[in-house]
């Protein structure tokens, strides 16, 4: 992978770590970092993971729950899809570098590790990566022995490490300086170019950071990951400042002089990498066409195989939206149905007082006439005629009584029936009168209710928009004035629109929730007080007429819903 293409698409890396903190910690780090982190808790799920999608890199624990992180990269190394991955293993322990490095990892860090240098070895892996597909062709050949070029002012050092990575099987070049090395490297011809270069960064004979800088231009041009990896030798413990100054100058890895048994189970695992990656490129090249080939006959059998089909998986998905769309219109209705007897329920109790005033006055009166009938028979006629006469008295103010239950009895029938799914002329000033009827008892005397109908007297609806919509705006403004004030009700009208405003002087609607109102199951009332769902199936309602439903300031400061429905609706 290419630096800018990393700028450009995120590096994906898979973390392999059980402990949940460390696993936080880590994606935390790398995500600040601009790279893609997946993680999984074990070496086996990670092995399912990998076999659905290949990262970039892979940043494995050695201690794993079931099979261990040298297990895991054992089985990576095994497979051809996987065995040229670039992994960086973390442990928590002690001497878990020779296991780590031995089992296949690229690179070993403790987890102790500055993060900083962290970050910088996973870059550097990152950057050796090369893209599958690029590179030799199919007569490439299947195995070959390293290439490694050893840079170091001391004759004695450099004879020393040509001997450890020769036990490997690696071709050792060396040089004393930085002309014979760049020498070297301009005479390497592509197909003899070096996989590894090691630069001792303390020689005193040359500054071996401006050398580093120097060999890495020479790779700068090439295709990502075609380069040698770059390996600079330092003191024992090197200090983070300088280790940061060699990664900037474009070393790949850092390893102390003294200890050269690490340097070369790297260099190994590099030259590894790099092989089995050439292997890589030799076998798909071989083997690309035919699996091309493969996959344009799949694809013409299964493009053909989808035509042939088409016309039956079009018919089976208008029948099952069909169904979706008639159970959401069913839902929609058992909805609309079920706020409407949840409102009817809080009506309840206030209509139950408004029929039990008259009812009471009914009862008391029909004692009276009964009194007053007995006492006919026995009666003086002048007697008897002011008996009747307070009879009849008695009787038309029961009337008045009666008159006045039938009319909440009408008015509830209006207001709960269940055919109001279907459109008709709807005149609005009566239906909102009904409406002002059931709540009176929610109003009172404490809230005064001014009108003004100027609008079409009938429109074209559903009564559940006047019943249910209204009903809802109207109980709310009720509850947002518990000390009371005034509702304002009016009509308009205008070529394309009716419209009714429902305003009062309550508190408003702050313009944080003007956005939430309309979501079902929100409300601002207490707990129990209210399901939310009032105002989104009065929306819905709305919406189901082409119209629209919103809120705005009303002029004394109170909240205002604006009704809206198109006239073109009416013809629907």
């Amino acid at each position: 992978m290419s630096e800018a293409g990393a700028a450009e698409v995120p590096a994906r890396i898979l973390l392999v770590e059980d402990s949940e903190t460390q696993a936080l910690e880590l994606r935390l780090l790398l995500e600040a970092h601009g790279f893609a982190v997946e993680r999984c808790a074990s070496a086996e799920t990670a092995l399912d993971h990998l076999n659905r999608s290949q990262p970039d890199l892979v940043v494995a624990d050695y201690h794993l729950p079931g099979m261990n992180g040298d297990e895991l990269i054992r089985q990576m190394r095994l497979s051809l899809r996987t065995r040229a991955l670039p992994v960086l293993m973390l442990t928590g322990g002690s001497g878990g570098e020779r296991q780590g490095l031995e089992s296949g990892a690229d690179a070993y860090l403790p987890k102790s590790a500055d993060r900083d240098l962290m970050i910088l070895r996973i870059r550097a892996l990152l950057r050796e990566r090369r893209p599958a597909g690029d590179g030799e062709g199919p007569g490439a050949a299947a195995f070959r022995r390293g290439r490694v070029l050893v840079i170091d002012g001391s004759a004695t050092y450099r004879t020393f490490l040509a001997g450890v990575m020769g036990q490997d099987g690696h071709h050792v070049a060396s040089v004393d300086g930085p002309e014979a090395a760049l020498a070297a490297l301009d005479a390497a011809a592509a197909d003899r170019a070096f996989d590894c270069v090691t630069v001792d960064l303390l020689g005193h004979a040359y500054d071996g950071l401006a050398l580093c800088r120097a060999i890495s231009q020479r790779r700068s041009g090439q295709a990502a990951g075609a380069g040698f990896h770059l390996v600079g030798i330092a003191g024992s413990d090197p200090a983070k400042d300088f280790l940061v100054e060699a990664y900037a100058a474009g070393a790949d890895d850092v390893v102390s002089k003294t200890d050269a048994e690490v340097l070369a189970l790297r260099v190994r695992g590099f030259v590894r990498r790099r092989l089995l990656e050439e292997d890589d490129r030799r076998i798909a090249g071989q083997f690309g066409e035919r699996e091309r080939a493969v996959e344009r006959a799949r694809a013409e059998a299964e493009a053909a195989e989808a035509r042939a089909g088409l016309a039956d998986a079009l018919e089976r998905a208008n029948r099952d939206l069909a169904d979706a769309n008639r159970q959401l219109t069913e839902a929609q209705s058992k909805l609309v149905q079920a706020a409407k007897m949840a409102s009817l329920g809080e009506l309840v109790a206030g209509i139950a007082h408004e029929i039990n005033n008259p009812l009471a006055f009914i009862l008391a009166h029909q004692g009276t006439v009964e009194r007053l009938l007995g006492e006919l028979p026995g009666a003086a006629p002048e007697a008897a005629t002011r008996a009747i006469d307070k009879a009849r008295q008695r009787v038309g103010s029961m009337r008045m009584g009666l008159t006045r239950i039938q009319d909440l009895v009408l008015n509830l029938r209006k207001f709960s029936r269940l055919d109001e799914g279907e459109r008709a002329l709807v005149n609005v000033p009566e239906a909102i009168e009904t409406v002002l009827a059931l709540i009176q008892h929610k109003l009172g005397e404490r809230i005064a209710v001014e009108r003004s109908f100027t609008g079409r007297a009938e429109i074209h609806c559903t009564p559940a928009l006047l019943n249910q919509v209204v009903m809802n705006i109207l109980g709310n403004a009720a509850d947002a004035m518990p000390e009371g004030g005034t509702i304002r009700i009016t009509t308009q009208s205008n070529p394309e629109l009716d419209e009714i405003r429902i305003s009062d002087t309550g508190p408003g609607i702050p313009d944080t929730l003007r956005e939430k109102i309309f979501e079902p199951f929100f409300t601002t009332k207490p707990v129990g007080s209210g399901t939310g769902l009032g105002l989104a199936i009065a929306y819905s309602v709305v919406q189901a007429h082409s119209g629209s439903l919103t809120v705005e300031t009303a002029p004394g400061g109170g909240a205002c819903f604006v009704i809206g429905i198109p006239r073109q609706a009416s013809s629907a």
